[in-house]
């Protein structure tokens, strides 16, 4: 199958995550698949859920799901790992919560025939899953250090920046998007695989958000702790981005600070129209987990595994920058439109 047919279909459904596996009922025959996510919480994993779900009842593949309790559980994602080779799955879609510790199962998988599909985080190292399904991610943060900077104009030399990164172990989509958002914005990057080595003094804080809005608060307070002026603010995704502007909006400080963000899933896209958060680089997670779906049977039905996009070591999904104050040689598309293409 080839990428292009891979792409020509996209089913929405509804359907919700639980930490314990459960069969998506399409065929008892079926094919077997699995989806491992790293929460059951994020309404970007909820709507990957959803298009795995509806495509693998739509070709006839079984599908079971299994998500980890938090943010950083890799022996949860480990131990799915093992249920789904038990249960002779033909493939695996993983979103690793810990992009190198996960490997080793990876490989145990693998050895035993299964396909394993990478969606979203890139494992460490790439070519340690049969394939990545993915936003680009650091051109996701591109996206939006590249119109904070626009959007500032001269400012933007004089920033107090502020990051809500992810967790501390620093799966690869968390660097690439703090470090894609440095590049945009014009600071040099040290290593360009690791957050925080960098020297340019408006880097005045990076904190953890495990990508929740609790998390976000939290952030941010600690931040404003070390700097009181910061007037920007990037966040590993929109739930953070929430909680960042409570604790700014606590502080009387919310109308002071620009915000930008990752995802597009809807509640955040309507953060952007409402102002709560500038701007916001729009991935498409259904669109991952659909083609995963499709990919397995391909390679149940073939042999063949899926191919990368050119120039990539992965399959690029898309990114679209969705912002209601577009900026100078920064392409974007308004609220309107992404809340057409918005997911959760």
């Amino acid at each position: 199958m080839t990428n292009t047919k891979l792409l020509k279909s996209t089913v929405f459904a509804a359907a919700a995550l639980g930490l314990m596996a459960f069969a998506s009922s399409a065929s008892a025959a079926g094919v077997g698949a699995c989806l491992i996510t790293k929460t059951d919480t994020n309404p970007f994993f909820v709507k990957m859920k959803e298009g795995a779900t509806a495509k693998a009842k739509e070709i006839g593949v079984d599908l079971k799901s299994y998500a980890g309790k938090a943010e950083g559980d890799n022996e949860g994602q480990v131990a799915a790992i093992e249920s789904c080779i038990a249960d002779g799955a033909k493939g695996i879609l993983i979103t690793a919560t810990d992009t190198a510790a996960i490997v080793p199962a990876v490989k145990k998988a693998r050895d035993a025939g299964v396909l394993v599909i990478a969606l979203d985080t890139q494992l460490e190292p790439a070519d340690a899953a049969d394939a990545t399904f993915a936003t680009d991610n650091f051109k996701a943060g591109e996206l939006i250090g590249s119109w904070a900077k626009a959007t500032l104009g001269d400012k933007a030399k004089d920033a107090h920046i502020a990051y809500m990164d992810l967790i501390a172990s620093q799966p690869s989509v968390d660097v690439q998007r703090d470090q894609g958002f440095m590049k945009g914005f014009g600071i040099d990057l040290g290593d360009p695989k690791k957050i925080g080595d960098e020297t340019d003094a408006r880097n005045v804080c990076h904190d953890l958000s495990s990508g929740n809005e609790d998390g976000g608060h939290t952030a941010m307070e600690n931040c404003l702790q070390k700097d009181p002026d910061i007037n920007v603010v990037y966040t590993i995704n929109e739930p953070a981005a929430a909680g960042a502007y409570q604790a700014l909006k606590a502080v009387g400080k919310e109308k002071d600070v620009l915000i930008v963000s990752v995802d597009g899933g809807c509640p955040g896209v309507k953060n952007v129209t409402e102002g709560v958060i500038g701007a916001t680089s729009q991935q498409y997670p259904l669109l991952m987990a659909s083609l995963g779906i499709e990919a397995i049977k391909a390679f149940a039905d073939s042999g063949k595994k899926p191919e990368p996009s050119p120039g990539l070591n992965f399959y690029n999904t898309g990114v679209t920058l969705i912002t209601d104050k577009p900026a100078a040689g920064v392409e974007s598309i308004d609220t309107k439109a992404g809340l057409a293409k918005c997911w959760g």
